[in-house]
């Protein structure tokens, strides 16, 4: 059974109740103790209790954990992590759902948020840092164009002003770094271009090597209705938002997200916690307007609530602590969630506290969650600007943001403030697409077809050097032809075979290398016709993928018709699938499938041929051909390599363009073999390696010893082994480790099957025998050890 868990949540504001609410949810939760915590979390929640400790006092909160068994800490703001929390944690043993200090000054400076931004090439506006006033009053004086001025330190989500003029952007300077309203975060400023577009925030679950974003949100910074005022912690939010489609996320992703976790685990501080990326979408693209490390307030009050149920959100914070987040499911309701904050009079300047809060016949289902609330004799009055945040959940935005505001009316006290448009950009926006008439086209919808058809005309001319006796390798119609007669054969039987390539795509994509993996689609089908001893005839491919990029297609298709030359394969047709939404943009798949012919009294394997004591001998592979990626690109990732950098068993080439090396072809090599009939059986060793891919092609009553040290492990797999702590057994039912095909043959066939295939320069070891498995209980047993290798 699990470990029951007491959790220590730091902070006192709506989103440490958020968060609070939904731990609370989990089976394996024991305790919740919040610390100073606020009226919210002082009743009302089951498990929780607060903790009158301040969330900079990391002693008393150290010995509290200690004294109280805590197991997981979660800090909410900022402060603490950037002060280095987690590190106080980590020396007592102490899980913490948050980054370490130095990871945390992605947060704690802008400065050096914009620097790494720049090092990695992550989009951000055009930027200046400053540490002296007047350089910085110069710089403003100088140029042209509206700026946004950042305090670099943590000014409680205060610090970023945006002048409408110069004389703005000059007065707003001299508050920071003169007048320092913001004190010590001050002391040095980012200037910045002001970017026009839409606001996103996007909170994504990270465990350093691993992300899981959630619902796309957009906050409102500003005081009043219409988004004008001062800027504020947030007067409320929505999400999952309308701007955000399935494409820009996906470049979110993989142009923003993704390579910020990769450059701070290569910076030496990789992140772990929550990472809140707050964004503009400019018409040039996102671009990053700033990091914050831990959960946004307002934004979590409107994403934990569309948490799905069955996803538990302290299992998932401990998985990120342990480095484990990818064994974890995280799924979301479909729906939405609109948050609405409820202030004090005066906020964000001056207001006042102490103001009695009543609710008023509250239904079940509203989510109010507390931010300056305290308890006092039993009655719950305000304490801070941002008093409240209520949530409400629907299947359609205006639903959950009627629904909150619905539940806002129930909430009294003195002088009580909210805006009362939130989500208006979104109704704004779906109004406008909704309200354009469209001419709807295929290509409208992601679909061009006059792109497929220029990708046809673009490769018939390679395709046609496929052709051979039977077909001429003409494309375009609806069907590929060929003649079994023009091409020799009497009396067939036909060999079919389909595969793909697997995640061995993935390194192609983080490469950029296209030109190998379709050598790879036609060798995994035409080695499977092969060892049944037929003659592969033709092959059709499936190219699958959200936007139709012909140069990458074209990249594939030439490495295809590479493989077919090799093979002796005509290629005869293919299908090329353009599918916006079901695959994202530059993502694709493969399938490939090959048709051979065997004369009848040809076919392999002949099993009544089968004896003890017949010799296994097996031909050299080229590499990992297409099986196990899984696994390999799982050591890469946890590993910390990076598929750009100098491949360790050759330096003449990258480890992903190692990785990439295109599985062997067998097929003209192996045809005189089959005409002379001198092979009784052969295997392709795919998945499964020698351990599943041997017993494949024997009697019932036969099994195979193999003596792996009668061949050199290629350097690939013992690197791999190494580093990825791979046992023996696992290695040889994973990979090939050396042998692409198998053949079994009578002793006395020995010295010719290794002369003919010589004249090919394969490389050609006697690796086992075929045993009774009277001797042998298990299939196949591999003699030798990774030492010995």
């Amino acid at each position: 059974m699990s470990e029951q868990l007491n959790v220590l949540l730091i902070g006192s504001g709506g989103r440490e109740h958020a968060i609070a609410w939904k731990l609370a949810q989990s089976p394996r939760v024991e305790n919740i103790f919040v610390a100073p915590g606020n009226g919210g979390t002082a009743f009302g929640l089951p498990k929780v209790s607060n903790v009158n400790i301040a969330v900079n006092d990391f002693s008393k909160l150290a010995a509290f954990a200690l004294e109280n068994q805590v197991n997981l800490v979660v800090p909410g703001p900022e402060q603490p992590l950037v002060e280095g929390i987690q590190l106080v944690f980590k020396k007592i043993g102490i899980a913490c759902f948050g980054p370490s200090p130095r990871a945390a000054v992605m947060e704690g400076s802008k400065t050096f948020a914009k620097n790494f931004m720049k090092k990695y090439q992550i989009p951000t506006a055009a930027y200046e840092n400053f540490s002296d006033y007047e350089q910085a009053k110069a710089y403003i004086n100088k140029i042209s164009y509206n700026v946004v001025i950042k305090a670099s330190g943590l000014a409680g989500g205060k610090g970023v002003l945006i002048p409408s003029n110069k004389q703005e952007a000059l007065d707003a300077l001299k508050e920071i770094m003169v007048d320092r309203v913001f004190g010590s975060a001050g002391d040095e400023v980012v200037i910045e271009e002001y970017l026009e577009g839409q606001e996103l925030s996007v909170l994504a679950f990270s465990d350093g090597y691993t992300i899981v974003t959630l619902p796309p949100a957009q906050d409102h910074k500003r005081i009043y209705d219409g988004d004008m005022g001062p800027n504020t912690g947030g007067m409320g939010c929505y999400c999952p938002t309308p701007i955000a489609t399935p494409e820009l996320l996906y470049t979110i992703k993989h142009t923003i997200l993704q390579p910020t976790i990769v450059g701070m685990r290569r910076e030496g501080f990789p992140f772990v916690g929550m990472l809140f990326t707050g964004l503009m979408i400019t018409e040039s693209g996102p671009k990053v307007l700033e990091y914050n490390i831990r959960f946004g307030d307002p934004e979590t009050e409107a994403v934990l609530p569309l948490l799905d149920d069955s996803c538990d959100l302290a299992e998932i914070m401990l998985a990120c602590t342990e480095g484990r987040l990818d064994s974890i499911s995280i799924s979301f309701k479909t729906g939405f969630a609109a948050t609405i904050i409820v202030a004090a009079g005066g906020y964000p300047d001056s207001y006042s506290k102490g103001k009695e809060i009543s609710f008023q016949n509250i239904p079940s289902e509203a989510l109010i969650f507390h931010g300056g609330t305290s308890m006092s004799n039993g009655k719950l009055y305000s304490s801070g600007g941002r008093v409240v945040a209520v949530s409400g959940v629907a299947d359609t935005l205006r639903e959950a943001v009627d629904k909150a505001y619905e539940t806002v009316k129930l909430v009294k006290f003195e002088d009580m403030y909210y805006r009362k448009d939130i989500a208006h950009r979104a109704f704004t926006y779906l109004e406008h697409i909704t309200s354009e008439v469209k001419i709807m086209t295929y290509e409208s919808a992601g679909v061009s077809v006059d792109s497929g058809n220029q990708l046809v005309e673009e490769i018939k001319q390679i395709i046609k050097t496929t052709k051979r006796p039977g077909s001429d390798s003409e494309i375009g119609g609806f069907g590929g032809l060929f003649d079994l007669s023009a091409a020799g054969y009497q009396n067939p039987i036909l060999v079919s075979a389909t595969d793909g390539v697997g995640t061995k795509l993935k390194i192609a994509q983080a490469v950029g290398k296209y030109d190998t993996i379709g050598i790879d689609l036609v060798a995994m089908s035409v080695n499977d016709v092969i060892v049944q001893g037929a003659e592969p005839l033709f092959f059709l491919d499936y190219y699958a993928c959200g936007h139709l990029e012909i140069d990458v297609v074209k990249d594939v298709i030439a490495g295809v018709v590479e493989g077919c030359r090799r093979s002796g394969c005509a290629l005869i047709g293919g299908e090329t699938a353009e599918m916006p939404g079901l695959y994202n943009k530059g993502d694709f798949d493969l399938a490939g499938f090959a048709v051979g012919a065997v004369e009848r009294h040809a076919i392999l394997p002949r099993i009544g041929d089968i004896k003890v004591d017949d010799i296994i001998l097996g031909i050299a592979s080229s590499g990992v051909h297409s099986n196990g990626f899984s696994l390999i690109r799982k050591v890469v990732t946890e590993k910390n390599f990076e598929y750009s950098a100098s491949c360790p068993w050759d330096s003449a080439m990258s480890l992903g363009e190692a990785f990439l090396t295109p599985t062997k072809i067998y097929v003209k090599q192996l045809l005189p073999l089959i005409k002379k009939g001198i092979v009784k059986a052969m295997a392709h060793i795919t998945g499964g390696g020698l351990v599943d891919n041997i017993p494949r092609v024997l009697p019932e009553n036969l099994g195979a010893t193999i003596n792996a040290t009668a061949w050199k492990l290629p350097p690939v797999f013992s690197w791999l082994a190494k580093n990825g702590n791979i046992p023996f057994e696992e290695l040889f039912r994973t990979f090939n480790c050396g042998i692409g095909i198998i053949l079994v043959v009578s002793s006395n066939n020995i010295s010719e099957t290794k002369n003919l295939l010589q004249v090919y320069n394969e490389n050609v070891y006697t690796i086992g025998r075929l045993v009774s498995m009277q001797e042998n209980n298990t299939r196949v047993v591999i003699q030798g050890t990774i030492e010995n290798l």
